[in-house]
């Protein structure tokens, strides 16, 4: 609902912008004052307060405040919370921590099981099949792309990450079906990424992309695992959206652990812990 407010900020006219930015200031608040107060704090007329609810596709001011304590009653309000230059450090975490947050909040209530369950049984053939399954991302998703291939092969997966997009062109062109290729981008616009899982798809192999919704990249692949967010895609450090990457990896991750079966997996992490205790200092 804050996520709608804040996509149409734009498009409100000058006096019903005013009541959108108090809402999206402290809609806790919102919902709980008389609409007399609600307008002197924006600044406008009652009717005013009841034209933006309406605006919003609301039937009045009542039903939009009912919805909108539902909104907030759940924890942390969804709304990109940008830093601003004037914040001091204790902002600064209390933003950061509550972007991340609600971003995963709102993946929790909006994530499809049905495309995840899709894709662990992708994943789930490839490994018992002894298939590739392979991780391609450039820049910021290169990383999250590499951190997948270092969960996956410790469960006995073949697995390999890609952030060069020659390499990526190169290494899709030799997977065959059986192999599951999974795509990872912010933007789900980047133009190696696109043509690795077009090559990949050619030749037989199960393309996922995790990405965000109604992207090239999204329509280009089998299977795609939506991660929206409120960041642009051209951000100079991506926060949020890596962070649901990531999550995205793990559920991936910890589903195919749970097919495998601890049989299987229990010897051979235990064997890795044991190799690597030699490593540490006592």
């Amino acid at each position: 609902m804050l996520e709608r407010i804040q996509a149409s900020l734009s498009t409100l006219p000058a006096a019903e912008q005013r009541v959108a930015k108090l809402v999206l200031k402290n809609p806790r608040q919102f919902s709980q004052l008389p609409v007399g107060e609600l307008a002197a704090m924006a600044h406008v007329s009652k009717p005013t307060v009841v034209r933006f609810c309406r605006s919003m596709g609301y039937d009045g001011l009542s039903d939009f405040k009912l919805k909108l304590a539902g909104t907030v009653s759940e924890g942390v309000p969804y709304i990109h919370r940008s830093v601003d230059a004037q914040d001091k450090v204790p902002d600064v975490a209390v933003k950061v921590i509550d972007n991340a947050v609600a971003a995963f909040l709102k993946y929790r209530n909006e994530s499809s099981n049905v495309a995840i369950g899709k894709v662990v049984d992708a994943l789930e053939k490839a490994y018992r099949d002894g298939r590739r399954i392979e991780f391609y991302g450039v820049g910021n998703s290169g990383i999250v792309a590499q951190d997948a291939q270092h969960k996956f092969f410790r469960l006995g997966v073949h697995s390999v990450a890609y952030s060069d997009g020659h390499m990526q062109v190169m290494s899709a062109a030799l997977l065959k079906p059986g192999d599951v290729a999974i795509i990872i981008s912010n933007s789900g616009r980047t133009r190696d990424l696109i043509d690795a899982a077009d090559i990949a798809r050619k030749h037989g192999a199960t393309t996922v992309a995790i990405t965000a919704t109604r992207t090239p990249l999204a329509l280009t692949t089998d299977l795609h695992l939506a991660a929206d967010h409120t960041e642009f895609y051209d951000q100079y450090i991506p926060m949020t959206s890596r962070l649901l990457h990531l999550l995205v990896i793990d559920i991936l991750a910890t589903c195919l652990a749970l097919r495998i079966g601890t049989a299987t997996l229990q010897p051979l992490l235990r064997e890795m812990k044991t190799n690597l205790q030699n490593k540490r200092y006592a």
